[in-house]
């Protein structure tokens, strides 16, 4: 079938959209009519190739739509279903099976890989293969063939539009407080960086009973609408020693840190600014290769732990619907950092989200 998707056809250079030409559904995938996608960090740095997945390739990873289509033996959903589309892996290493997908012994390949398992692929131009199944989805596309692990049937009362970005960006905020720190209820949490990520998270402790909340950015509006969402303390890292000022505001350094921002400066901050026995979740995506320096007796006599959390330590089939009960509920207000672009407008999209003027693009596919 004919389908119009934005193509990353070389590094750095901007997406071009295209029609392109999509095979029907293999067995274990699932046909999605895109109704909207998240623009994500991760998007723009596989574009610009931090990471090696192969172009031309339609990425896309934030994906919400409705199913059109599924393959022999697919049993989770079916035809009309609502759905986001999330994270991809085996199901069948000893991580998936119990119950840690986010780590799953195959998840670079699964999700980075610009194929099926097989080496395969699902769009083509003209007879020649465009790479795609980018996270088991490819979603800057009208429709998409997901992989049946990727796609998370949702209710169907809450705005399709404004769903994608739990699939990825803001389950890996939200999670990496609920699932993997896991606060206790009184205690301090920093969030380093107050993008979408940070900003999710923030909302996240501020649901866990976190008691004092800091979001420490470069950048006013950022830090305004953190203190808007949660945020008991903001610190403007360009005017402030972000790790004293925790330290006096604290009375010792937070129980929890979250990295969000990928920069080895300031998650070495993350780090030092923990109080004894404090727990840092590094979340930021940097270059293949970044290297950060840690003093090891700043970790070891304190008894410090610093950890790295993929994708909220989500299963998304759970986590997923739980964040839509408490956007429902008006604990989780994650729309505030959504904007809307049309497809044909994702490069504007893109440069609103590097530049850090948008918090969340999320893209309107054509009807």
């Amino acid at each position: 079938m004919k389908i119009t998707a934005a193509v990353a056809r070389e590094k750095e250079q901007p997406f071009s959209v295209e029609e392109l030409e999509l095979e029907e559904p293999r067995a274990d995938e699932v046909l999605v009519r895109v109704v909207a996608t998240g623009v994500c960090h991760t998007d723009l740095i596989v574009r610009d190739q931090w990471y090696p997945v192969p172009l031309p390739s339609v990425l896309g990873h934030e994906g919400a739509g409705i199913v059109e289509r599924v393959g022999e033996g697919v049993s989770k959903v079916q035809p009309g279903d609502h759905v986001v589309l999330s994270f991809n892996s085996c199901g069948l290493c000893a991580n998936c099976m119990r119950g840690r997908p986010a780590y799953c012994l195959d998840f670079f390949g699964r999700n980075f890989g610009g194929a099926r398992p097989d080496g395969s692929n699902g769009l083509s131009k003209n007879g020649d293969a465009v790479h795609d199944h980018f996270f088991g989805q490819s979603s800057f596309a009208s429709y998409a063939l997901a992989t049946e692990r990727s796609t998370v049937k949702v209710r169907q009362d809450v705005p399709l539009e404004l769903l994608g970005p739990l699939g990825c960006g803001v389950q890996t905020g939200a999670g990496g407080v609920l699932n993997a720190l896991c606060p206790e209820a009184g205690s301090s949490i920093a969030v380093f960086g107050t993008g979408a990520v940070g900003l999710s998270a923030v909302m996240a402790a501020e649901v866990a009973g976190c008691t004092t909340i800091i979001g420490i950015d470069v950048k006013p509006n950022r830090l305004e609408l953190a203190r808007d969402l949660g945020a008991t303390h903001v610190i403007n890292g360009v005017e402030t020693d972000a790790v004293e000022e925790i330290g006096r505001i604290t009375g010792g350094g937070a129980d929890y840190t979250l990295e969000t921002t990928a920069v080895p400066g300031v998650f070495r901050q993350a780090v030092d600014a923990l109080a004894p026995l404090g727990v840092c979740g590094l979340i930021g995506a940097a270059p293949l290769g970044t290297e950060a320096s840690l003093d090891m007796n700043n970790i070891l006599i304190p008894g410090r732990t610093v950890r790295g959390i993929v994708e909220g330590d989500s299963v998304p089939d759970v986590f997923i619907p739980r964040l839509i009960e408490l956007y429902d509920k008006g604990r989780f207000p994650f729309n505030r950092l959504i904007e809307f672009y049309d497809l044909d407008d994702i490069n504007q999209a893109a440069e609103k989200a590097e530049e850090g003027t948008v918090l969340k693009p999320v893209l309107r596919m054509p009807s």
